[in-house]
């Protein structure tokens, strides 16, 4: 017994149960286990990724981030409060029925049932009604204009009446079903060969869950997993490049990471003071080391590779000078020369994760360097979030996942977003900046819309209220004989049904 103890001590994990064998299956590593299979309720990024490759969705976001059709022939609009997608004949779902409208209005008019529980319910205020106009058509009926609204049918589409057994047996059109889900240990899904689009060019897919950051690694070293895509920490992904054996797939993400400010405080409620900060912060050092170089430095919320990103818009640069200029400027002038009291203080809420400890600790020691004094103050993950929303907080680190809408800005920026209603923790006010945005959600056209969101983008750079730190860098390590491994800025998985397995 106790050898045997010992030996799941130096095994970890792999003294859970064994994935059932699936031959020629391709193994992917996950961090965490997925926590409902239901696209409507599952919000967890495993959850998310595995939606992907079970259902099929109306529309999708392609590499510049705007809302296409996917499983959708016809996508169209009169008014910005009525759309209407038409989707094709012979889609079949994994128990062999064929898909119709009236799926698609069900999988919607979940949202609308006040006893159907799900936190994306918010994102669907805007929509009174999903009415079937035909065989394969439906429309979406809005109670007002929401140009932005598409985004929302990036969703799975389900078989009306399904419920809530979906969460572990998921009934959908994608390219793979399931064959077996163990919550916390791992997911097999086979290949649906009746996919619309043509079986995957593999047998199926194994997720096995590893908690462990570098038994993760460990596993791809040994061969025990064949994948694993931006799962594994900066400092874990350059010792396997060094290595060489392994290969390291990157590409452009979205996820955008910040210091926030809350902007009623004394201090930063002057723009020259928050731009003073974002002058102190060496960004490029933090990529470098910290990140490994899986970072981009960007000026703002909107990705760069968005249709609406603002490219004229360049980051504040690294210019300790400048800082100490603009602290002058605002009447905090340094109070006794080369001696060691500052100019003024500040406090840095993070989280207890040891990456971002590590990134405010450089950014406390940056910012010292300009006369500002920062005593950084880590927390678990929940009670961050919950002084941030509570606007207990003067400076703060976080990050936004997935941005692919230019309609984050709304929700950022805008003064009746502030929390609950949005996402405008620091208490952000600008009438022109909400004008702007106001005008942007009422305009059904592209390039107009575009102009109005580059405009929002130039006002927020010259305010700065939040700095930004970097975007991220998707990262995909992986054994030599995977073949077609290419990354979406979203990370999304539905690249895996491409993947295949040369030779051994």
């Amino acid at each position: 017994m106790t050898r045997g103890f010992a030996a799941c001590l130096l095994a970890a994990w792999s003294c859970t149960s064994t994935p059932p064998p699936l031959p020629g299956a391709i193994v992917v590593g996950l961090a965490n286990s997925p926590a409902n299979l239901d696209p409507a309720v599952g919000l967890d990024e495993a959850s998310q990724k595995l939606h992907q490759l079970l259902y099929s969705s109306l529309l999708r976001t392609d590499d510049a981030l705007r809302v296409v059709p996917d499983l959708a022939t016809r996508f169209e609009t009169a008014d910005s409060q009525t759309w209407v997608a038409e989707i094709p004949p012979g889609v079949r779902f994994h128990d062999g029925r064929e898909m119709t409208a009236a799926d698609v209005a069900y999988t919607f008019q979940r949202f609308l049932d006040p006893a159907f529980v799900s936190g994306r319910k918010g994102a669907y205020r805007a929509l009174e009604s999903v009415e079937v106009t035909g065989p394969y058509t439906v429309a979406f009926h809005l109670r007002e204009p929401s140009v932005s609204f598409p985004i929302n049918l990036v969703m799975g589409i389900v078989p009306a009446g399904a419920g809530a057994g979906l969460a572990r047996q998921p009934v959908g059109s994608g390219p793979y079903r399931l064959v077996e889900f163990v919550p916390d240990d791992h997911v097999t899904l086979a290949a649906f060969e009746d996919y619309h689009r043509g079986a995957p060019g593999n047998p199926g897919l194994t997720f096995k869950v590893v908690p462990d950051d570098t038994m993760r690694g460990l596993e791809l070293r040994k061969g025990s997993l064949d994948l694993i895509v931006n799962d594994l920490g900066p400092d874990l992904v350059f010792g396997l490049q060094r290595e060489g054996r392994l290969q390291i797939v990157t590409g452009p993400g979205t996820d955008f990471a910040y210091v926030g400010f809350n902007l009623r405080d004394p201090a930063l409620a002057d723009a020259r003071v928050r731009l003073a900060i974002a002058h102190g912060i060496d960004r490029e050092a933090i990529i470098t080391h910290l990140r490994r170089g899986l970072g981009t430095l960007t000026a703002g919320i909107v990705p760069p590779m968005s249709w609406a990103h603002a490219d004229d818009v360049a980051p504040p640069a690294y210019d300790p000078a400048r800082a100490r200029e603009l602290l002058d400027e605002a009447g905090f002038t340094d109070p006794d020369g080369a001696g060691p009291r500052p100019r003024l203080a500040l406090t840095l809420k993070t989280s207890t994760a040891e990456a971002y400890r590590l990134q405010a600790t450089v950014i406390q020691r940056q910012l010292a360097d300009v006369g500002i004094a920062i005593d950084v103050r880590s927390y678990e993950f929940a009670t961050l979030f919950a002084d941030v929303i509570r606007g207990n907080v003067q400076l703060y680190t976080l990050q936004f996942v997935g941005v692919t809408d230019p309609d984050m800005l709304r929700r950022v920026l805008h003064s009746e977003q502030i929390p609950p209603a949005g996402l405008n923790r620091g208490h952000y006010r600008n009438p022109d900046v909400d004008r702007l945005l106001a005008a942007a959600a009422d305009t059904l056209d592209p390039e107009a819309q575009k102009r109005l969101y580059m405009e929002v983008q130039r006002l927020a750079a010259a305010d700065t209220p939040l700095v930004g730190l970097w975007t991220k860098v998707n990262v995909a390590v992986a054994q030599p004989d995977l073949r077609n491994i290419a990354l979406s800025p979203t990370a999304d998985f539905g690249f895996l049904q491409h993947v295949t397995r040369t030779a051994r």
